[in-house]
């Protein structure tokens, strides 16, 4: 509706909304849910996990998706996909920090939390699979929030005029 009406201010609404959905919920997940999972019984952690990842792999595949979409069209709309030095430094900055979260989210984060769940779907699931996805999976989450706040950063830039122009 934001990109269809053209209206500046609820794609920008849309755009900051979103991205304050896909960061908290990445930061919740990595730092908060990830360490008590790692502390709790194992059918506590698969009773969890198998209700929670079918709802999350829809939920951070939208978010991250309209987070992107409104993103672009803001930038357009802005007249950010056009600029010359130093702002075009800083947009090529955020399109190789969203390519990597793209790159992470996608190849690594939803087939991890895929395998997870079918493992945890099985009569008798590989504990040591799980756990060693798990692991790798809390890691990349961690790092995703880490570029999360870097794009806060830039996007801070972004909302306040370049003050940061090396």
């Amino acid at each position: 509706m934001a990109v269809g009406t053209n209206n500046l201010l609820l794609l920008n609404y849309v755009h900051v909304l979103t991205a304050i959905l896909w960061t908290g919920t990445d930061i919740f997940m990595g730092f908060v849910l990830g360490p008590i999972l790692r502390n709790v019984s194992l059918s506590t952690r698969r009773e969890l996990i198998t209700w929670l990842m079918p709802k999350m792999i829809f939920y951070m595949t939208t978010v991250s998706s309209v987070t992107t979409t409104a993103g672009y069209f803001l930038a357009a709309r802005l007249g950010l996909l056009a600029v010359g030095p130093p702002v075009y430094y800083w947009m090529l900055g955020l399109f190789v920090v969203v390519a990597v979260l793209f790159i992470q989210g996608l190849g690594f984060l939803l087939p991890t939390n895929l395998r997870v769940f079918f493992e945890l779907r099985k009569a008798q699931p590989d504990i040591a699979k799980i756990q060693r996805l798990t692991r790798r999976y809390i890691r990349v989450v961690a790092s995703q929030a880490v570029t999360q706040l870097i794009t806060i950063f830039l996007m801070a830039n972004f909302a306040t005029g370049f003050p940061l122009t090396f």
